[in-house]
């Protein structure tokens, strides 16, 4: 069985930085709809087998399946009414941490949950970058067990647009031919990844990303001494995930440094262009190269969408929002930023995949938003 300790969190490819592991949060903050359409259809005894929980990254997708789990792993097989009527139904997915479920969740010891997640492939030592089918195979030796107590079996997968091809498929028959009393939640950040027949299989569960209000209720929650305001949840699109990332690289500096350089286009300051590029390099400088990477990323889908919608009406950084309706000032433009929002994407998966040198990416994608502005005429 997959071990989902607080031991083991601390190593897991699913956890966030510092932040305590999705199996150990015992509240979840923004998604009280999601919550309520589980527990409707488990009152009305029409709990569907699959679950397919989607949505960005951070927002609180596998904390949400953990809860379902600890729910279901805690409820009794359902009883006929006896004398005084059926049991009352449940009114919440919320679990006393310390119930026995809840404990042996946390412990990584719960004898009726599988958590399916990238696993250490043998030969290197390293953890694997897919689920691979050996993974998914262990489902036949977990359900092959029978539940001692009759109670619900639940398996995680997390994240499934993880997994290989030949992994989905295995996990596909089993989705289609489901063991009774058992359900498989799948957390996926890009659903469409997954293959179609799965998706068709399962139940679907959207996530919205948090607002300024439930980030900061979460990152509390979390214990994390990051500040959450309305420019924070702009700038990490309502992750509490992100936010740790931005906290620790000094993000919301860096995206003020990037919208004061790109104040000045159509021209820009070739020495400040050269500087933000060059801090992106040496020992040490990873976070904050894949920091600056996603913020040009982020600006370049807020000007575009500026185009289309108007001036945001929140800021992420100090005169951020009179700068995009400058550059965007119609849907012409927006498609025109659009495009080169997926071009550069491309650029830097590739320059990645070669090893090109992060300050030559990064200037290039400087040099290109430049370029664009240029095109677009005069302010």
């Amino acid at each position: 069985m997959s071990k989902a300790t607080t031991e083991d969190a601390s190593e897991a490819p699913d956890r966030a930085g510092d932040a305590p592991h999705p199996c150990e949060a015992e509240a979840l903050f923004g998604h009280d709809a999601a919550e309520a359409e589980v527990l409707a259809a488990f009152n009305a005894g029409r709990m569907h087998s699959g679950w397919l929980i989607v949505g960005p990254k951070g927002i609180g997708k596998a904390t949400l399946a953990y809860r379902i789990a600890r729910f279901l792993l805690a409820s009794p097989p359902a009883e006929p009414a006896g004398l005084f009527g059926a049991p009352a139904q449940p009114r919440t997915l919320a679990l006393d941490a310390g119930h026995p479920d809840a404990r042996l969740i946390r412990s990584g010891a719960h004898p009726r949950l599988l958590v399916l997640r990238r696993s250490i492939d043998e030969r290197t030592g390293r953890l694997r970058s897919q689920i691979v089918v050996d993974d998914v195979r262990r489902l036949r030796g977990f359900f092959g067990l029978s539940a001692a107590d009759g109670g619900h079996r639940v398996v995680i997968v997390d994240p499934a647009d993880e997994m290989t091809t030949s992994a989905a498929n295995a996990l596909l028959k089993v989705l289609e031919e489901p063991p009774a009393r058992a359900t498989l939640l799948l957390v996926a950040h890009q659903p469409m990844a997954l293959l179609p027949t799965i998706r068709s299989r399962c139940r679907i569960l959207r996530l919205a990303p948090l607002d300024a209000s439930d980030l900061a209720q979460a990152l509390a929650a979390a214990g994390l001494p990051v500040a959450a305001d309305a420019a924070t949840a702009v700038l990490t699109g309502g992750s509490a995930g992100a936010a740790v990332r931005l906290a620790a690289g000094d993000g919301a500096a860096l995206y003020a440094e990037i919208v004061g350089l790109f104040e000045g286009l159509p021209r820009l300051d070739r020495t400040r262009a050269i500087r933000l590029a060059e801090a992106c390099v040496g020992r040490g400088a990873e976070l904050r190269y894949d920091l600056t990477v996603e913020l040009i990323d982020l600006f370049l889908a807020r000007a575009a969408r500026a185009g289309l919608l108007g001036e945001p009406a929140t800021q992420a950084a100090p005169h951020e929002a009179r700068l995009l309706a400058r550059l965007s000032p119609h849907d012409a433009a927006a498609r025109r930023w659009a495009l080169l929002h997926q071009e550069l994407g491309a650029r830097i998966r590739h320059g990645r995949a070669v090893n090109l040198d992060p300050a030559a990416l990064i200037l290039d994608m400087v040099l290109r938003i430049e370029e664009t502005a240029r095109s677009l005429g005069p302010p």
